[in-house]
């Protein structure tokens, strides 16, 4: 896979939202998405550092960054 294909991606904006809605709307939202592609997650749930590592492992995506900037969580997975 290129790097260009790791750079493009949707975005999922979850901040204020807490559990579970966070991992419901990655539900729908991968739907959506074909294998290979990135979905970048923004949450404000610190829920979401345990939940998003689990359903990805669970359903074969690939945590591909997990950063934190104050309260702000942020993740890319790269669906498998």
């Amino acid at each position: 896979m290129n790097d260009a294909r790791l750079q493009q991606g949707e975005i999922l904006d979850t901040r204020g939202l807490y559990c579970p809605e966070p991992i419901m709307l990655m539900h729908n939202k991968v739907r959506d998405m074909a294998t290979g592609d990135i979905l970048e997650v923004l949450a404000t749930d610190p829920a979401t550092t345990r939940d998003i590592p689990k359903f990805c492992s669970f359903l074969g995506h690939r945590l591909v960054d997990q950063s934190q900037d104050g309260d702000e969580y942020r993740y890319r997975i790269q669906l498998g």
